[in-house]
């Protein structure tokens, strides 16, 4: 889930406590002027080739002291203490993950990492000249792509960003910061309506409404009360 940003000094009644303690980890590197604009860990997938030597290393050990290694302890504890490090490793990954994060904001853009040494990656919007991302088979079908940014002819910190979670939406909202310009739509002119032959110029009535009033018709204007004109009417002989 893409998390977004509320005002600092509002609380959000529907976030629960671990939401503003990781929203608490993601504000402290924002600027006073700055907005945040999305916030994700990594893909889960990222956990995938620690998480399968841990498993395929639990069934090994099992095999080997139920089959070669039965009744042989000390090369029973030396299986256990390898799997034992497979795990911590497996461990210390996800307690990684849990604290990384993919941070989009209205100036940069900011990947950071490290639990006990805290890295902070960063990228101004203004030096990103081309952004793009690459989804492999794997990642298409569990939901992550890895992103390529490139910088003004410069050595960038922050370069290559794989396992994205909903890599197309966020992809578009790096582009509408990079290219304001490109979000707007503008609303096309609708074609102006061309009157018939013999058409006279239109009239407005006082609904701002126009009519056009076709020449050799029979139909004759209504005249208020105060546009009433009187025709002198002839006298007949026989009245005089």
């Amino acid at each position: 889930m893409i998390r977004t940003a509320t005002n600092k000094r509002t609380p959000d009644p529907g976030r629960s406590e671990l939401d503003e303690r990781e929203r608490a980890q993601v504000e402290k590197y924002l600027l006073p002027n700055e907005e945040l604009v999305a916030t994700v860990r990594r893909h889960p997938a990222v956990l995938i080739s620690s998480a399968s030597q841990a498993i395929v290393g639990l069934l090994v050990a099992f095999a080997l002291t139920a089959t070669l290694l039965r009744g042989r302890g000390v090369l029973i504890w030396i299986v256990w203490g390898l799997w034992g490090l497979v795990m911590f490793r497996l461990i210390w990954e996800f307690v990684n993950w849990a604290v990384d994060y993919f941070i989009i904001t209205s100036k940069r853009i900011l990947l950071t990492s490290g639990v006990f040494t805290r890295n902070v990656a960063m990228m101004p919007l203004t030096k990103v000249t081309d952004m793009s991302f690459r989804r492999t088979f794997a990642g298409r079908m569990l939901g992550y792509g890895e992103f390529v940014v490139e910088s003004a002819g410069q050595d960038a910190a922050l370069r290559t960003i794989d396992h994205i979670p909903y890599p197309e939406e966020l992809y578009q909202r790096v582009c509408e910061r990079i290219f304001p310009d490109a979000a707007v739509v503008k609303k096309p002119k609708e074609p102006e309506k061309q009157a018939g032959p013999g058409a006279q110029p239109d009239v407005t009535n006082e609904a701002g409404s126009a009519e056009i009033i076709e020449s050799g018709s029979g139909e004759m204007l209504d005249l208020g009360p105060d546009d009433t004109q009187v025709l002198d009417t002839p006298v007949e002989p026989d009245e005089l």
